[in-house]
């Protein structure tokens, strides 16, 4: 059973979904930042799909996030480096690429139309939730970022379509479950009933917050940390401690929680400002849709507001965690 391998090719992870018959069969992510490594790419790519038992015969449905690495000097090399990734990975193979239009592009077309293919993950995933939901606000909490999409009558119905445009209308947030420095979560937080600055030091990461509340488990924290320890909660606590300038000779297991659940409410509350801008242009919409790693904060917001929660992952399964390259994979023309 060869069916499709749907890539999403990102700066810090890549994952592939493989599909046939419409049924995703397997789902992988592989942490990997492009920036250290660039030759590792194309070999990466060509693990992942033995590791995922493709064959020979298996089309590629590619999208992408990775040009936007300070590997590159513009949007056009990265597009035009993952391509040649991938053509050095499968080069007798069937490869196309997802647009942000809904179109899909041969790889020399997407090297004429660079815009069209950067960064277009979270189209491929609206295309396919519209099918599940038809009107709703798709909320995909990832890694590092949030996708905040309205769909109506099964398509998106986006105002931005390049990351400019939709950070400029509220579509994509700059928060995720992982790489966010507790900096840029919240500016204080509650030492022991009293608001407290954060240190702007790198510290901590959002995913030291998630580990140290359970909603990660150790093993999800795919990144490295800031101080090169274990991604244990008894390490996350200690980097939660540090974003005060103290440690765990200072604070105790109350007062890690305190800032732990205080940075939890901070973006929980970004996001759900980001849900209601957008659904401010589009207030019929009452149900939302949540997927991504981080999509107990997705829940959260939407919950906070009264809007209805359904969890792709539900009808995906574990898969929905990579959302992108499922979707790209189910959307790949027959």
């Amino acid at each position: 059973m060869n069916g499709v391998l749907g890539w999403d090719i990102g700066g810090v992870n890549t994952k592939v979904a493989h599909v046939a018959d419409a049924q995703v069969l397997a789902a992988r992510v592989a942490p990997y930042e492009l920036q250290r490594d660039p030759a590792a790419l194309a070999p990466l790519l060509g693990h992942l799909a033995r590791d995922l038992g493709a064959g020979p015969a298996v089309a590629h449905a590619v999208t992408m996030t990775a040009e936007l690495s300070q590997l590159f000097r513009t949007k056009r090399e990265g597009v035009a480096f993952v391509l040649d990734a991938v053509a050095a990975a499968f080069p007798d193979a069937c490869v196309r690429v997802w647009g942000v239009d809904a179109r899909w592009r041969t790889p020399a077309q997407a090297r004429r139309e660079p815009l069209a293919v950067a960064a277009a993950n979270w189209a491929a995933t609206a295309h396919v939730v519209g099918r599940i939901c038809s009107d709703c606000l798709l909320v995909d909490v990832g890694s590092t970022t949030t996708d905040v999409i309205p769909i109506r009558g099964g398509s998106p119905v986006a105002r931005g379509q390049t990351d400019v445009e939709r950070l400029r209308e509220g579509e994509l947030v700059y928060t995720g479950a992982l790489r966010t420095p507790v900096e840029a979560i919240a500016p204080t937080v509650p030492v022991r009933g009293r608001p407290t600055g954060v240190s702007a030091e790198g510290f901590a990461l959002a995913g030291d917050v998630h580990v140290w509340r359970g909603e990660l488990a150790p093993a999800d924290y795919s990144v490295p940390t800031p101080d090169g320890r274990p991604t244990t909660k008894e390490f996350a606590g200690e980097r939660l401690a540090r974003v005060v300038c103290a440690d765990r000779e200072m604070l105790d297991e109350t007062d890690i929680g305190v800032i732990a659940d205080a940075l939890w409410d901070a973006q929980v509350t970004r996001i759900g400002a980001g849900l209601e801008r957008v659904r401010a242009r589009q207030p019929a919409l009452a149900r939302v849709v949540v997927t991504g790693l981080g999509e107990f904060l997705a829940a959260a917001a939407a919950r906070r507001i009264g809007l209805h929660v359904t969890h792709l992952s539900d009808t995906l399964g574990p898969a929905a965690r990579h959302a992108p390259a499922a979707a790209v994979a189910l959307l790949f023309p027959a």
